[in-house]
């Protein structure tokens, strides 16, 4: 995949202002509606700049495809659509009998994720279709700038969802950046050549292709409990790539109730268009949470990898860690495994938590420093209904802030049904919300915007990452939402970047997450003044956010703005120690921007005055990064520090 082209002059930058800030909300239906068949093909258009979606049916069987491509350029190739159910078949012998076109418009805010304020304008279309035998099935697509998703709307009694049909045929010669499925979506991320594509999957419903119409992630948004989550098989040698359900399990629908499927989504665009894209939180429907004033994102203290299990059963060990945070400035700690269980033990839960629980002196003590506390639940404890709300109805009195919630580890339908019952319960309780061992975003955070962040990828816990995944995340996972991949693990042996703190730093602003869980032992922190300095300036979250140079799997440098103006700027660079151009779109005029790198004795950090229209050349060492921020420049300002 080719790097962004860069401009031709290094060593000034240039900035730009510019966001693609993108939302969506139903407007009512247009009064066209299209009721005889023109062809065997139609087109979607969308917005100016837009991909077109051409709808078809076989002329030979009736089996529906769709086609993308921008221009004259393809991007997807007639895929095969449709899905079987007990009672017909929908993946061919269809016969068009309408179709009716609106647009979709609109904005909302969310507090999470690359930008707060979203516009967007789609342009909808529903075909309409029926079986030799009279089932109906009707197809919703959109079109954004930004993408083209698709979904089926089926009436009632058609029985249980068998299988879909649907895939995704990539053109000759497309190159992906692609990782293998597991539940806990914590799989690697590798890139591969054309010549090279994976064998047989499965793989995780978060791909990126390099077609000759451009970048195309794949991906679905607004799955509920209504269906099961989704990923994508591949059979070696061939260019589509299948959807599957979970564990190829029937959709269970109810009798008498008809059946709206999530979107199968394609964001398409340049690089940065498809990294700024917020298309998946776009098509989700509209937040469920009328009030969202309780809903606060910010960086916190991670205690697992900072103490483990002796942290998690220690009222004295987490004041410690509170009061590290409060000196950082950091609102949040969060109290991992350990501290419901029996002293001593890990298998067993105290029966008399409520009463004996040390966590209301730990709340009531971080809270008078400004420190908010965030508690890990395993998922098991709130599955009943009675016990889902003696747990978090005495966590909200307590005062507690947030709960991570681990060991999902499906999306089946019973899963995902599980996933609204928390998700409404957490909410009526003003708790913020981990997904741990979880799905992916998936739209999630839009609808229900106290998810401040999942896991869902393979982050700093893990022993087996490469410099190639870490540089491939903010173009694969990191697209569709918040990603608690836990950075600034700085004493740990086994990340890929472990001869680059500059690499391991820049990552707290690289990857996205609502609560930013920083992953070090305070000793840590302290051996790395910069690296301490840099994050006690992190924002709680973002206003935008800028691509500014990349090439999936070998490197990636983002910029996002804090509230207060200044911009944040992470880089990791996957291969040998080079310099690298990094062209700072952040607008006109000059600049103060402080870089922090490595070098020979630790950390250095190094301020310029730059004038947007350039570059800025920063040296990385090997598998590694650096962290920036950039103010704007004025007579005797020295620092970006607020």
């Amino acid at each position: 995949m080719p790097a962004l082209p860069a401009p031709s002059r290094p060593r000034t930058i240039v900035l730009t202002l510019c966001s693609a800030l993108l939302a969506a909300a139903v407007a009512a239906p247009s009064a066209h509606a299209d009721r005889t068949a023109p062809g065997r093909s139609w087109e979607i258009q969308g917005p100016p700049g837009s991909p077109t979606a051409v709808v078809a049916l076989d002329p030979t069987d009736g089996h529906p495809t769709l086609a993308v491509r921008r221009g004259d350029r393809t991007i997807l190739e007639p895929s095969p659509l449709g899905l079987v159910t007990e009672q017909a078949d929908f993946s061919g012998r269809l016969t068009f009998t309408g179709r009716t076109d609106r647009t979709v418009s609109g904005s909302y805010t969310s507090p999470t994720g690359k930008s707060g304020h979203r516009v967007v304008r789609m342009s909808e279309s529903r075909f309409r279709f029926r079986t030799a035998a009279g089932a109906r099935i009707d197809l919703v697509t959109r079109v954004a700038g930004d993408g083209v998703a698709y979904r089926y709307v089926l009436p009632r009694d058609q029985g249980d969802v068998l299988r879909e049909t649907s895939a995704f045929t990539l053109p000759a010669g497309t190159e992906a950046v692609i990782g293998g499925y597991r539940a806990d979506n914590e799989l690697r991320f590798t890139r591969y050549a054309s010549a090279t594509l994976p064998p047989t999957g499965p793989y995780m419903m978060q791909a990126l292709f390099d077609t000759p119409g451009g970048q195309a992630l794949i991906a679905e948004s607004d799955v509920n409990g209504t269906y099961s989550g989704a990923h994508l098989t591949h059979e070696e040698g061939s260019s589509t790539y299948q959807v599957a359900l979970w564990n190829d399990e029937p959709v269970q629908v109810p009798d008498g109730s008809g059946l709206t499927t999530p979107w199968r989504a394609v964001i398409t665009g340049d690089l940065a268009t498809v990294t700024e894209s917020t298309f998946i939180d776009d098509l989700a429907p509209p937040s469920r949470v009328r009030d969202t004033s309780w809903i606060k994102p910010g960086p916190a203290l991670w205690t697992w990898l900072a103490g483990g299990k002796e942290a998690g059963q220690s009222l004295d060990a987490q004041k410690k860690y509170v009061d590290y945070a409060a000196e950082r400035g950091w609102p949040y700690e969060v109290v991992d495994a350990g501290w419901y269980f029996k002293p001593g033990e890990w298998e067993v839960i105290d029966p008399d938590w409520q009463t004996n629980s040390w966590m209301p002196e730990l709340v009531r003590y971080a809270a008078a420093k400004g420190v908010g506390i965030h508690v890990w639940l395993h998922y098991t404890l709130l599955t009943d209904p009675v016990e889902r709300e003696k747990w978090l109805s005495t966590l909200e009195r307590w005062g507690v802030k947030g709960v991570k919630i681990d060991f999902m580890d499906s999306e089946s339908q019973e899963r995902m049904r599980w996933y609204d019952d928390v998700l409404e319960a957490t909410a009526r309780h003003h708790l913020m919300v981990n997904f741990h061992g979880s799905t992916i975003p998936k739209g999630m955070q839009r609808t229900w915007p106290q998810v401040l962040t999942f896991e869902g990828v393979g982050g700093e816990e893990k022993r087996t990452n490469t410099a190639e995944h870490l540089a491939a995340l903010p173009f694969t996972r990191n697209v569709l939402g918040s990603m608690d991949f836990t950075p600034g693990a700085f004493h740990r042996p086994y990340r890929p970047n472990v001869a680059s703190d500059a690499g391991e730093l820049g990552l707290a602003v690289l990857y996205e997450s609502g609560i930013q869980n920083l992953a070090g032992t305070p000793e840590s922190y302290e051996a790395r003044p910069e690296a301490r300095r840099y994050l006690e300036q992190l924002p709680a979250r973002w206003e935008r956010t800028r691509l500014l140079t990349g090439d999936p799997g070998r490197s990636a440098v983002l910029a996002r703005q804090a509230p207060d103006g200044r911009w944040f700027i992470g880089g990791t660079v996957a291969g040998a120690a080079r310099t690298v151009d990094v062209p700072v779109r952040l607008g006109g005029g000059r600049w103060l921007v402080e870089t922090v790198t490595d070098g020979p004795s630790g950390l250095v950090r190094e301020g310029y005055v730059v004038r947007g229209g350039g570059f800025l050349a920063v040296p990385v060492v090997a598998d590694g990064g650096f962290a920036a921020v950039a103010c704007r420049w004025r007579e005797g300002r020295t620092s970006c520090e607020n």
